[in-house]
């Protein structure tokens, strides 16, 4: 089942159920939006599944995509890992910096804001050529209400959604604010979601041990530069789950991110300008790619299950 969120309604948005083909939609009775079904989801699911239902016979209004914001337009939390090992260990190589000795047993994650989100074709405002604007392509799981103390081996129930993720990060500002030893802040400015979220069940066999194993289609300015394999994600969903939830809880709307999507081969590209720049480095002592100008293009897809995430880097 496919969600999306139409631009109406308010700042959440008003919640719709989303034909398979994506040509039509369907608004939800008694639930206005897709953090009320979060927060009651045992209750709201078979009502949208009987919207689904509807559409499925043929009823329901014409979709239109620019009419689409994020999923959810403001959440609870966004939480983002680091759980493709070969983009820590390729970036902090060329960074000269140490790789933790518990990378592989220990996840990475930060918390980044998530008042104020973006659509899937909402410009990225760029203020200074000078800060190196990237992007990042993730998958991402949207929460339902988790216990602390959830374990990895619980997790699963607590997924209600998948989405993709530009985790847009401003690179050139990274360095100062991690040597404060305070993590991320101005460095990560608003993050883009993809037109639709869906339900696990929707991927079939590719959603397996807390992963999607599919590749996501990363296009820069017209050109495709990678199509990185999900699946090759160290630390799964569920172990992502059980690492935040170790000492709280967490609410329905959360959003828990993958970390950029990374492969070991090369030959699969990038899901990020900064991989690409850390290899050349590696290779030629230089680093010869440019980050984002005002003019540029970005889109993120993994067929047609999301939709796409379409961006042009615009002044601020």
């Amino acid at each position: 089942m496919r969600l999306a969120t139409l631009q109406d309604g308010g700042r959440d948005g008003t919640l719709v159920v989303v034909r398979g083909d994506a040509q039509s939609c369907a608004k939800v009775p008694g639930v206005a939006t897709l953090q009320a079904a979060l927060d009651d989801w045992e209750r709201a699911l078979p009502t949208l599944r009987a919207a689904a239902d509807r559409l499925e016979r043929g009823e329901g209004q014409p979709l239109r995509l620019a009419d689409l914001t994020c999923p959810l337009p403001r959440a609870y939390e966004w939480v983002d890992g680091s759980a493709f090992l070969s983009h820590v260990r390729l970036v902090r190589r060329a960074r000269g910096v140490e790789i933790p000795p518990t990378l592989t047993t220990d996840p990475l994650v930060y918390q980044g804001g998530s008042g104020t989100l973006l659509g899937p074709r909402d410009p990225i405002p760029l203020l200074s050529p000078d800060w190196g604007l990237d992007f990042e392509a993730e998958i991402c799981a949207i929460l339902g209400d988790v216990p602390i103390g959830t374990r990895a081996a619980e997790a699963a129930p607590h997924v209600r959604l998948l989405c993709l993720a530009n985790d847009v990060t401003l690179r050139n500002l990274v360095p100062n604010e991690l040597a404060k030893g305070f993590g991320f802040f101005q460095s990560k400015p608003a993050t883009a979601f993809s037109p639709f979220a869906v339900t696990p069940d929707e991927l079939g066999d590719a959603w397996r041990d807390g992963r999607v194993h599919l590749p996501v289609q990363v296009s820069h300015n017209g050109v495709v530069v990678g199509t990185c394999d999900a699946g090759e994600m160290h630390f799964s969903f569920f172990e992502l789950v059980a690492h935040i939830a170790r000492t709280r809880a967490f609410t329905a709307g959360t959003i828990l991110g993958s970390g950029t999507v990374s492969n070991e081969d090369p030959a699969r590209g990038i899901s990020c300008l900064v991989e690409r720049r850390m290899r050349e480095q590696l290779e030629s002592g230089t680093a010869r790619t440019p980050y984002l100008a005002v003019g540029d293009t970005v889109r993120i897809e993994m067929g047609d299950t999301f939709g796409a995430i379409e961006q042009k880097v615009v002044p601020a």
